[in-house]
Protein backbone atom coordinates (compact mmCIF):
# COMPACT_ATOMS: atom_id res chain seq x y z
CA UNK A 1 0.00 0.00 0.00
CA UNK A 2 3.14 2.49 1.06
CA UNK A 3 4.10 1.86 -2.93
CA UNK A 4 0.97 3.08 -3.94
CA UNK A 5 -0.14 6.27 -2.13
CA UNK A 6 4.03 6.90 -3.19
CA UNK A 7 3.21 6.90 -6.52
CA UNK A 8 0.16 9.01 -6.44
CA UNK A 9 1.53 11.20 -4.69
CA UNK A 10 5.15 11.70 -7.02
CA UNK A 11 2.69 11.77 -9.96
CA UNK A 12 0.59 14.38 -7.97
CA UNK A 13 -2.49 12.01 -8.95
CA UNK A 14 -5.79 11.46 -7.24
CA UNK A 15 -8.01 7.99 -6.90
CA UNK A 16 -11.59 7.57 -6.18
CA UNK A 17 -13.55 4.49 -5.91
CA UNK A 18 -16.81 2.59 -6.20
CA UNK A 19 -17.10 -0.79 -4.14
CA UNK A 20 -19.52 -3.28 -4.11
CA UNK A 21 -18.88 -6.38 -1.76
CA UNK A 22 -15.73 -4.92 -0.43
CA UNK A 23 -18.04 -2.25 1.63
CA UNK A 24 -15.53 0.11 1.77
CA UNK A 25 -12.34 -1.28 2.87
CA UNK A 26 -10.34 0.22 -0.60
CA UNK A 27 -11.20 3.45 0.99
CA UNK A 28 -10.61 3.12 4.44
CA UNK A 29 -7.14 1.65 3.50
CA UNK A 30 -6.46 4.55 1.02
CA UNK A 31 -7.39 7.14 3.91
CA UNK A 32 -5.76 5.48 6.99
CA UNK A 33 -2.28 7.10 5.88
CA UNK A 34 -2.29 11.11 7.23
CA UNK A 35 -2.07 12.87 4.78
CA UNK A 36 -4.22 10.86 1.83
CA UNK A 37 -6.28 13.78 1.52
CA UNK A 38 -3.55 14.82 -1.40
CA UNK A 39 -4.39 11.49 -3.33
CA UNK A 40 -7.50 10.67 -2.26
CA UNK A 41 -11.26 12.14 -3.81
CA UNK A 42 -13.83 10.34 -3.03
CA UNK A 43 -15.51 7.03 -2.58
CA UNK A 44 -18.67 5.26 -3.32
CA UNK A 45 -20.32 2.10 -1.51
CA UNK A 46 -23.03 0.85 -3.93
CA UNK A 47 -23.92 -2.14 -2.65
CA UNK A 48 -27.44 -2.20 -3.82
CA UNK A 49 -28.15 -1.95 -7.97
CA UNK A 50 -30.45 0.68 -7.01
CA UNK A 51 -27.40 2.77 -5.64
CA UNK A 52 -25.05 2.01 -8.40
CA UNK A 53 -28.09 3.37 -10.63
CA UNK A 54 -28.60 6.15 -8.63
CA UNK A 55 -24.78 7.50 -7.88
CA UNK A 56 -23.24 6.04 -10.71
CA UNK A 57 -25.50 6.56 -13.20
CA UNK A 58 -25.38 2.38 -14.29
CA UNK A 59 -27.93 1.57 -16.61
CA UNK A 60 -30.64 -0.52 -15.54
CA UNK A 61 -30.78 -2.49 -18.65
CA UNK A 62 -27.01 -3.06 -18.28
CA UNK A 63 -27.82 -4.93 -14.64
CA UNK A 64 -30.92 -6.51 -16.09
CA UNK A 65 -29.15 -7.95 -19.21
CA UNK A 66 -25.38 -9.10 -17.18
CA UNK A 67 -25.90 -8.60 -13.20
CA UNK A 68 -24.45 -6.63 -10.94
CA UNK A 69 -21.42 -8.72 -11.01
CA UNK A 70 -20.37 -8.50 -14.41
CA UNK A 71 -17.44 -6.44 -16.44
CA UNK A 72 -20.28 -4.00 -18.23
CA UNK A 73 -21.39 -2.97 -14.74
CA UNK A 74 -17.77 -3.12 -13.41
CA UNK A 75 -17.32 -0.35 -16.84
CA UNK A 76 -20.35 1.46 -16.00
CA UNK A 77 -19.73 1.71 -12.17
CA UNK A 78 -16.13 3.16 -13.08
CA UNK A 79 -17.19 5.14 -16.02
CA UNK A 80 -19.26 6.88 -12.87
CA UNK A 81 -16.58 7.53 -10.42
CA UNK A 82 -15.02 9.53 -13.21
CA UNK A 83 -17.94 11.38 -14.44
CA UNK A 84 -18.65 12.23 -10.73
CA UNK A 85 -15.22 13.06 -9.61
CA UNK A 86 -12.05 15.11 -10.18
CA UNK A 87 -9.94 11.80 -10.01
CA UNK A 88 -7.28 10.75 -12.53
CA UNK A 89 -7.56 7.13 -11.31
CA UNK A 90 -10.70 5.51 -10.75
CA UNK A 91 -11.44 2.17 -9.69
CA UNK A 92 -14.45 0.17 -9.36
CA UNK A 93 -15.00 -3.30 -7.45
CA UNK A 94 -18.50 -5.70 -7.85
CA UNK A 95 -18.76 -9.24 -7.02
CA UNK A 96 -19.96 -11.93 -5.02
CA UNK A 97 -17.86 -12.71 -1.74
CA UNK A 98 -20.39 -15.17 -0.05
CA UNK A 99 -20.82 -17.38 1.62
CA UNK A 100 -23.53 -17.87 -0.62
CA UNK A 101 -24.21 -16.96 -4.08
CA UNK A 102 -26.64 -14.87 -5.51
CA UNK A 103 -29.71 -16.39 -7.59
CA UNK A 104 -27.76 -15.99 -10.81
CA UNK A 105 -25.70 -19.19 -10.78
CA UNK A 106 -22.28 -16.71 -10.40
CA UNK A 107 -19.61 -18.32 -8.33
CA UNK A 108 -18.57 -17.74 -5.05
CA UNK A 109 -15.27 -15.11 -5.37
CA UNK A 110 -15.88 -13.74 -8.66
CA UNK A 111 -14.95 -10.38 -8.36
CA UNK A 112 -15.00 -8.04 -11.28
CA UNK A 113 -13.07 -4.73 -11.49
CA UNK A 114 -12.90 -1.76 -13.36
CA UNK A 115 -9.98 0.74 -13.72
CA UNK A 116 -9.81 4.07 -15.13
CA UNK A 117 -6.40 5.83 -15.37
CA UNK A 118 -5.72 8.58 -16.83
CA UNK A 119 -8.67 8.11 -19.55
CA UNK A 120 -7.74 4.56 -20.20
CA UNK A 121 -10.46 2.09 -19.35
CA UNK A 122 -9.90 -1.24 -18.35
CA UNK A 123 -11.92 -4.41 -17.19
CA UNK A 124 -10.87 -7.88 -15.70
CA UNK A 125 -12.26 -10.67 -13.68
CA UNK A 126 -10.37 -12.91 -11.59
CA UNK A 127 -12.11 -15.75 -9.68
CA UNK A 128 -10.61 -15.98 -5.91
CA UNK A 129 -13.06 -19.55 -5.19
CA UNK A 130 -15.12 -19.37 -1.63
CA UNK A 131 -12.37 -18.74 0.19
CA UNK A 132 -14.57 -16.80 2.62
CA UNK A 133 -16.33 -13.46 3.33
CA UNK A 134 -13.58 -11.94 4.34
CA UNK A 135 -10.48 -13.49 2.22
CA UNK A 136 -12.38 -12.54 -0.91
CA UNK A 137 -12.75 -9.28 0.14
CA UNK A 138 -9.04 -9.26 1.16
CA UNK A 139 -7.59 -10.15 -1.93
CA UNK A 140 -9.71 -7.21 -3.94
CA UNK A 141 -8.10 -4.91 -2.23
CA UNK A 142 -4.71 -6.48 -2.75
CA UNK A 143 -5.88 -7.12 -6.28
CA UNK A 144 -6.41 -3.64 -6.96
CA UNK A 145 -3.14 -2.00 -5.10
CA UNK A 146 -1.18 -4.73 -6.95
CA UNK A 147 -2.84 -3.20 -10.34
CA UNK A 148 -2.93 0.43 -9.45
CA UNK A 149 0.97 -0.30 -8.61
CA UNK A 150 2.52 -2.20 -11.77
CA UNK A 151 0.07 0.53 -13.83
CA UNK A 152 1.40 3.47 -12.52
CA UNK A 153 5.36 2.20 -12.56
CA UNK A 154 5.17 1.16 -16.50
CA UNK A 155 2.68 4.16 -17.48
Amino acid sequence: MHQLTKLLTQKSLTIAVAESCTGGNLSALLTSKSGSSTYFDRGYITYSNHAKIDMLQVNPTTLDQFGAVSEPTALEMVQGVINNSTANIAVSITGIAGPTSDDTNKPVGMVCFGFCINGEYTVTTQNFGNIGRSNVVSKSIVFVVDFLVESLQSG
